[in-house]
């Protein structure tokens, strides 16, 4: 009982001694909990700024040492040596991804459209920003830099940090071209495959073809968050065998396991996955004929994260065994190695998206055409800079850095060998006709009698383009090839055949020279596997006569026991 009546006055007098603290300290000492909880969840470094003088955070490079893509070209940029100061009332990974999203204050400006259907028969939109705004068309053989651009997730060429880069590209004097993901941009799906994080065909597709039409322009590539992983992912796809010139990869997730694991560990994380699932589920709804009939469209409705829908949809339609599966294929982590085109690449450390822990630093370090640009601030495709956030880090560091690749002997240029094999593909490109995308977002066709549809139209809406007439150059030419093709292996029956014979045997001479030499190495080879083929065959005797022997003892022994005992 005397314990019972201590602990009640004890009580009583920490009541009493809290009842004379002011209630305004109380306040206080609320809102100073609350800045801190904020300020650890929303990741803040305002602080940290203020300690660095508003000086911001260096950029850090890896590379190579032997690296000549850094040490004539990189090393010419003065945003990659520099620092990186985030706006000051941003200075929140969380806080820049968000206004990036909700606002972002792009440019203003109205692309040009040209639909194309690609092999499989989908159906791809090319927004263009052309440099001269006067111009309504880029002739075949302009020397001005093309630049392609691929959007992120659910994203197109409205989205808020595209036009901060198309617009940046064109005012240097470039072409821009946004190549927008399939059902993307306001344009329907026409065929059954849908993109992913892996889906390169788009990209080869487009890159092929706008490289045989404007063959005397260099071509450079720009891809942002899972676009960035798609061009990476088809850069070491090809190898050598790309017209790209030059690319630059913004924000990649590089990992695509990796960056599942951390989008669902934090609280804050997993609503930027719901946020992102939600997107998808929208891209769905507006194609959903064509996702029900292929795709687990109630598992699609149920989904609440990325993964859940990518299990329902991406695995269904794109066949893949599980989602780790695909997440495994389709990370271009694992092509980095394969990259032969000089290539640019920034990321964020505090990317609420995509994690440090995802990026491949030493297979960027070990290959001598990347750079590796990171910042310690940024946020996902954010980096704004100045008091009005008006302008994106990333976007001058890329630009500057394709402007000194261009202007440097160190672009990327395919060999003549791999451009011929790029051919069948190009031809198979069936182009659509252009439209115009109105102020209300919607698409229409426009027509003019007297322009050439096979070029990308002017930045001003007009009403002067026509439609396709069904045969493009490159299918004009695979018809001629086909037809030198018959003429070689059918004699010649006309007054003339001697003339077209003569030519038949200059062309045969010419095959015969250009295959020669690989006849001569196919016939040393033909001479090594011989031996190799000895030498196996005594090492795979040598190896196997013990147990050869055995089984001839066993089967001697069977077959003259019962001989010898009825002799015997």
């Amino acid at each position: 009982m005397e314990a019972v009546a201590g602990d009640e006055t004890v009580g009583e007098l920490l009541r009493a001694a809290a009842a004379l603290v002011p209630a305004e300290h109380y306040a206080i000492a609320a809102l100073v909990a609350f800045s801190v909880f904020a300020y650890r969840f929303l990741e803040l470094h305002v602080i940290g700024d203020l300690l660095r003088g508003l000086r911001g955070g260096r950029v850090e490079l890896v590379f190579h040492p032997a690296s000549e893509i850094y040490h004539c070209v990189a090393s010419k940029c003065r945003s990659l040596h520099g620092r990186y100061l985030a706006t000051p009332w941003l200075a929140s990974p969380h806080l820049q991804t968000l206004f990036l999203g909700i606002s972002g204050r792009p440019p203003s400006f109205t692309y040009k459209r040209q639909l194309y259907t690609v092999r499989d028969g989908g159906t791809v939109a090319l927004d263009w920003l052309l440099a001269n705004l006067e111009d309504g068309i880029i002739s075949q053989d302009a020397s001005t830099p093309l630049v392609v651009v691929v959007p992120g997730l659910t994203s197109d060429s409205d989205a808020a940090y595209v036009k901060h880069l198309v617009h940046s590209m064109a005012r240097k004097g470039w072409n821009v071209v946004v190549s927008n993901h399939r059902g993307l941009g306001g344009v329907s799906i026409t065929s059954d495959y849908f993109y992913n994080g892996g889906w390169t065909e788009d990209v080869r597709e487009i890159v092929n073809y706008l490289h045989q039409k404007y063959p005397e322009a260099p071509m450079f590539c720009v891809g942002t968050s899972i676009g960035a992983n798609i061009l990476v992912k088809y850069l070491g796809e090809e190898g050598e065998n790309t017209p790209v010139a030059g690319a630059a990869s913004i924000c990649s997730p590089w990992d695509l396991v990796v960056c599942d694991r951390f989008i669902s560990r934090k609280l804050v994380q997993r609503l930027y996955d719901k946020a992102l699932a939600f997107g998808l589920k929208g891209y769905a709804e507006l194609h959903q004929p064509i996702m029900a009939r292929l795709a687990n469209w109630e598992g699609i409705k149920k989904s609440r994260s990325i993964r859940e829908f990518d299990h329902h949809a991406t695995c269904v339609v794109a066949k893949y065994e599980t989602v780790d599966t695909y997440y495994r294929r389709c990370s271009s982590a694992s092509y980095v190695g394969n990259v032969s085109v000089p290539l640019l690449c920034v990321s964020a450390l505090d990317d609420p998206l995509c994690t440090r822990e995802a990026i491949p630093w030493d297979e960027c370090r070990a290959n001598k055409n990347i750079v590796l640009a990171t910042t310690p601030n940024g946020g996902h495709l954010a980096f704004f800079q100045g008091l009005t956030a008006g302008r994106l880090w990333w976007v001058g560091a890329v630009s500057e850095f394709l402007c000194a690749l261009h202007d440097s002997s160190c672009m990327h240029r395919q060999k003549a060998g791999d451009h011929v094999l790029q051919s069948s593909l190009e031809s198979s490109i069936d182009k659509s006709p252009y439209v115009s995308i109105m102020g209300d977002g919607m698409v229409a066709p426009v027509t003019n009698d007297g322009s050439d549809n096979d070029e990308p139209p002017s930045n001003q809406i007009d009403n002067g383009l026509k439609l396709n007439n069904g045969v493009n150059d490159s299918q004009q030419d695979e018809k001629d090839h086909k037809s030198c093709i018959s003429v070689d292996e059918t004699p010649a029956k006309t007054p003339a055949g001697s003339a077209k014979q003569q030519g038949e045997e200059h062309y045969a001479n010419k095959i015969h020279d250009a295959i020669d030499p690989v006849r001569r190495s196919i016939n040393q080879l033909s001479r090594y596997q011989g031996k190799s083929v000895g030498l196996l065959a005594y090492i795979a005797f040598v190896t196997s006569w013990p147990l050869l022997g055995s089984l001839a003892l066993i089967v001697f022994r069977k077959k003259f026991r019962k001989p010898l005992s009825a002799k015997l």
